[in-house]
């Protein structure tokens, strides 16, 4: 594309935001180009979603042969990993990728250029510069519109900066040369808890502290005991009420104090070789904004009205991450997708926020949607009275059983009233899988009945779903309490 020539849709990163909203737009009939200053896919392609995903796909294959081989009856010696390879395959898997992304773009004639991007205008006219490493402007791009799409960065410790060395973030954590014999992990998240579980199966001591009251807070209470027992029986301690006061980097490691959150006077001292942390992002805009260009500015993310993604600046619209939670990247897609549908005069579905599917990719895995029952009394509903549960035990199922994956549960809640689907609430195998059946449910306003009319082939994991929907009214089959 010839310097400053001008174009119908300026994006601001690679990422699943940005690549997915500039191939719409380019279908939508737009001009469009992309500017993003690394890797197209972003985090969630070449450091998130993907490569993490792939790695505790290969941590779970390594513990099921080391320790259930032998129930399969299967016989193996001297299991052991090479922890180089571990890393290249999921190096290899995102950079796989990352090629199918340049594809695509050619494919729907998306220009694509590289360079630091800063934001000098709003509209009518946008105008976005391009800017090498030493902050030279090597051309100027004009838009009618612009979409920033530039995720977030990780969250530091207060009074502990990242080092990328002793205390690091996940980017590090995934890339690390030699395998540490001891970590910490502050921050028992979704992130958190899937490294923890990555660490540990290949060996690491792992110990992960979180400042709540039990291990992955924001999802419902019996999944978070169900995964916190797991935890423990895989070997990984978890401490969760409890607060990080200090924090010393050391010759060979690093050194925490931490204390009951209740009792700051009951303090501990812990090392390892390595310090994860994983409290939380924030949006990544940094030295994208010229100060005039007036972006609002809130809690570390950029404002928006979720209504159509503008910043209240003419022209200038942001989706994905740098707006805030949820900070996933599905959410992030579909984002991107409503905002340039309605700059190009469509009339999209909203975004449901109230339904947003959340997995985490532990073993047990952990898959929800909706809200949670604790969220529901603590509105006031009662059991049985204005909600529904129905709850199937992966010990009942008889595929569960034949995987030898029986730990976990599926658990729904339906509107006493109509039926309706309330939450749903997942521990076990696949269950990541298994969540989309809900997802559609909720978009279609289904009712647990509807469900339970709907076959579910046998045997499959998916009747575990089935089974949970005839638990709301009362009529499980293959499980008593």
């Amino acid at each position: 594309m010839p310097q400053d020539e001008s174009c119908d849709l300026v994006v601001v990163g690679g990422g699943p935001a940005g690549y997915v909203g500039a191939i719409r737009a380019a279908q939508l009939g737009m001009k469009v180009v992309c500017v993003e200053r690394d890797k197209l896919g972003g985090i969630c392609l070449n450091w998130g979603c993907i490569p993490t995903k792939t790695l505790l796909a290969g941590a779970e294959f390594y513990q099921k042969v080391r320790h259930d081989a032998a129930s399969w009856g299967i016989e193996v010696d001297n299991v052991r990993h090479n922890w180089q390879k571990v890393i290249e395959r999921s190096r290899g898997v995102a950079g796989n990728l990352n090629k199918g992304i340049h594809g695509l773009f050619k494919k729907n004639k998306v220009s694509h250029l590289e360079g630091l991007a800063r934001i000098v205008r709003g509209g009518p006219q946008c105008a976005v510069e391009l800017r090498d490493a030493s902050g030279s402007v090597t051309r100027t791009l004009e838009s009618r519109n612009l979409l920033v799409c530039t995720g977030a960065v990780p969250r530091p410790l207060p009074g502990a900066a990242f080092d990328g060395e002793r205390i690091i973030s996940f980017k590090e954590a995934m890339v690390l040369p030699q395998q540490p014999k001891t970590l910490l992990v502050v921050g028992a998240g979704a992130i958190g808890m899937e490294f923890a579980y990555f660490f540990n199966a290949y060996g690491t001591k792992v110990t992960v502290i979180e400042m709540l009251d039990r291990v992955l807070p924001n999802e419902d209470s019996d999944v978070c005991t169900a995964v916190a027992r797991a935890f423990k029986k895989q070997g990984v301690t978890c401490l969760t009420a409890t607060k990080t006061s200090s924090i010393e980097v050391k010759p060979g490691g690093v050194q925490l104090t931490t204390a009951p959150a209740d009792d700051p006077t009951k303090s501990q001292i812990m090392e390892a070789e390595k310090l994860l942390v994983a409290i939380g992002v924030k949006g990544n805009f940094d030295g994208l904004f010229d100060p005039g260009v007036g972006i609002r500015i809130e809690r570390d993310h950029i404002v928006v009205d979720r209504a159509d993604y503008g910043t209240g600046v003419e022209g200038i619209y942001a989706v994905g991450d740098v707006i805030g939670a949820p900070w996933l990247a599905h959410v992030a897609s579909e984002e991107a997708i409503v905002c340039v549908e309605k700059i190009a005069g469509h009339e999209p579905t909203a975004i449901d926020y109230d339904a947003i599917p959340g997995c985490t990719y532990c073993l047990p895995q952990v898959a929800s949607l909706g809200k949670t029952e604790d969220a529901l009394k603590a509105s006031g509903l009662q059991p049985g009275t204005d909600y529904k549960v129905g709850k199937f035990p992966f010990r009942a199922s008889g595929k569960a059983q034949a995987l030898g994956s029986t730990d976990g549960f599926i658990k729904i809640l339906s509107d006493a009233a109509h039926g309706e689907i309330i939450g749903v609430h997942m521990v076990g195998e696949s269950v990541t899988e298994l969540l989309a059946e809900i997802g559609l449910a909720r978009r279609l306003e289904a009712s647990s009945d509807e469900i339970i009319a709907t076959m579910h082939a046998h045997p499959t994991l998916s009747e575990a779903v089935h089974e949970a929907a005839l638990g709301t009214e009362g009529r499980m089959i293959h499980f008593t309490n």
